[in-house]
């Protein structure tokens, strides 16, 4: 089991950036499969991006394609989701989740650890 802290959130105007950070304390960070995910105000959670153990795969959701990028360091125990040209459609709260099991990286069943989220807000 692993605990999840993420950071970075916030308020921006569209078409800027921002980089959320989810650092992980317990053990092997680097066994667990890592994934952020979002709620948006009135809707369910949906899958944002995915990386693999040791970072080479990363799998993303159409609507981030080319906007974001997930990288993590696992000497750091850390994984980031690097957000550029935002929308208004981005808001939601994001959250950071880890996984041991294998299964579909897309679902949300599949990881085991969640963080308690962050707000991104992004104005038009």
């Amino acid at each position: 089991q692993v605990q999840l802290v993420e950071s970075g959130g916030g308020l921006v105007q569209a078409g800027g950036s921002l980089n959320l950070s989810c650092v992980a304390s317990g053990e092997f960070f680097s066994s667990h499969i890592m994934a952020w995910f979002r709620r948006a105000p009135g809707k369910e959670r949906e899958f944002v991006a995915t990386i693999s153990r040791g970072g080479g795969i990363t799998d993303y959701s159409d609507s981030v394609k080319g906007r974001f990028t997930v990288s993590r360091d696992n000497a750091k125990n850390t994984v980031h989701l690097q957000m550029d040209s935002l929308k208004p459609e981005d808001t939601a709260v994001y959250y950071c989740a880890a996984g041991l099991r294998g299964g579909n990286r897309l679902d949300g069943r599949t990881y085991d650890d969640w963080g308690q989220g962050i707000q991104v807000i992004v104005s038009s």
